[in-house]
């Protein structure tokens, strides 16, 4: 295999330079804002092995740019809502790679800068797939 012009850890590296990064106790203490919507981007078998944020929406990370797109046929209205959008992951690399694209199409986000790997151990909580 050639070498990579960019590894992928350069390119969190590079998009977390770009983006809001939200600490897990300033969101805890944001879960009860009804303007803010937190946004679990991992497979659903993640969230169904490890559980979820009370209250987020979950949109896999494959059709974040359709969903957020009011001219996709994929459009969710959730994305259409004038409210602070809080975007995690496992550990932060995916959805700090998304929320970069995202503000680069112009949509206002920031995303949990560890994400759901220290969430619980920092005092968050979890809701169980039941």
């Amino acid at each position: 295999m050639a070498k990579l012009k960019t590894t992928a850890a350069e390119m969190v590296a590079n998009a977390r330079a770009e983006i809001r990064e939200i600490e897990p106790p300033d969101l805890i203490a944001m879960l009860d804002d009804p303007n803010v919507v937190v946004v679990d981007i991992r497979d659903v078998r993640e969230r169904q092995r490890g559980g979820f944020i009370p209250g987020s929406v979950h949109a896999p990370r494959g059709m974040l740019e359709f969903w957020i797109d009011p001219d996709s046929p994929y459009f969710k209205t959730i994305f259409g809502e004038d409210k602070q959008f809080v975007f995690h992951c496992a550990s932060g690399w995916r959805s700090a790679l998304a929320v970069n694209t995202l503000n680069q199409m112009g949509f206002d986000a920031a995303h949990l800068r560890e994400g759901f790997s220290t969430w619980e151990a920092q005092g968050g909580p979890v809701e169980k797939a039941t």
